[in-house]
C-alpha cells in the first residue's frame, strides 16, 4: 500500500475525529456514550500535547495515530528511549486492506529515524485481538510485567514492545 504518513495539521482535525470515532465504534470497542469516546474526540488536545500523525492513500485520509514519549501527557507506558503510539484508527471503509499494517510500519520507520529511540511500545485492551495479531506479526512482543489496569475499572491492558 502506498501510504503517505505525515504530521496532522489543524485542517485535518475534523477528519481525524471522524475516522477515530468511526473506527472505535465500528470495531465495537466502545459505545458512543462511553467516557473514553470524549478523549478520542478531543483531537485538538491530543495535537497540543502529543504528536498526531495521519495516513493518506490515493489523496484521502484513511488513518490517524498519536505518538508520545515518556513523561508527556499522553504517555501511559513509555519509558526512557521509547516511542509510544496510541489511538491507532483506520477508517472502517478501508479496513482489511493493509492500512493498519502500513501505518504501524511507518511508525516503526519514524521511530528508527529518531536517534534517542530504542524501542516502541503500545497498550492494547485484551479484547482487541485483531490489533494483537497485527503487532505480533510486525515483531512486537508481549511484555506482561508491564500490563496494567484502567484506574477504577476491571479492564486489563496488555503492553507490546518492539526493540529497534
Amino acid at each position: 500500500m502506498n501510504l503517505v504518513f505525515r504530521p496532522a495539521t489543524p485542517a485535518d482535525y475534523s477528519e481525524v475525529r471522524r475516522i477515530t470515532r468511526e473506527a472505535y465504534l465500528h470495531a465495537g470497542h466502545f459505545t458512543a456514550d462511553h467516557p473514553y469516546m470524549s478523549v478520542l474526540d478531543n483531537v485538538e488536545h491530543r495535537a497540543d500535547h502529543a504528536e498526531l500523525w495521519v495516513g493518506e492513500a490515493s489523496g484521502a485520509m484513511v488513518a490517524a495515530v498519536t505518538l508520545t514519549f515518556a513523561g508527556q501527557p499522553y504517555s501511559e507506558i513509555a519509558v526512557e528511549n521509547e516511542l509510544e503510539f496510541r489511538m491507532l484508527a483506520v477508517d472502517p471503509t478501508v479496513q482489511g486492506n493493509g492500512v493498519g499494517r502500513a501505518v504501524v510500519r511507518q511508525v516503526i520507520e519514524h521511530a528508527q529515524s529518531l536517534p534517542a529511540v530504542r524501542a516502541i511500545s503500545i497498550t492494547s485492551a485484551t479484547f482487541m485481538e485483531r490489533a494483537h495479531v497485527l503487532y505480533e506479526s510486525l515483531g512486537f512482543e508481549r511484555v506482561p510485567e508491564r500490563d496494567w489496569h484502567v484506574p477504577g475499572k476491571d479492564v486489563l491492558l496488555w503492553v507490546f514492545r518492539l526493540e529497534l
